[in-house]
């Protein structure tokens, strides 16, 4: 599960999409660039078990921007 999830426009003041995200999991912080399409380039590193850790964002990305 991820802990303490944030994000933040990427271009401040501006409608252009993509989001710096953030959170906890298993402990460890990571840190990444969202896109509009979904990617994600992590930027400390890629957390284990990616694909269910992507699941997870997408749906919290979902719920909090897009809806």
């Amino acid at each position: 599960m991820l802990q303490h999830f944030s994000y933040r426009k990427m271009f401040a003041g501006s409608d252009l999409p993509g989001w710096t995200i953030s959170f906890y999991y298993q402990n460890k912080q990571y840190t990444g660039d969202y896109h509009k399409d979904g990617t994600i380039n992590w930027t400390n590193g890629t957390p284990p078990n990616e694909t269910d850790v992507l699941k997870m964002v997408h749906d919290l990305m979902t719920f909090h921007v897009y809806e």
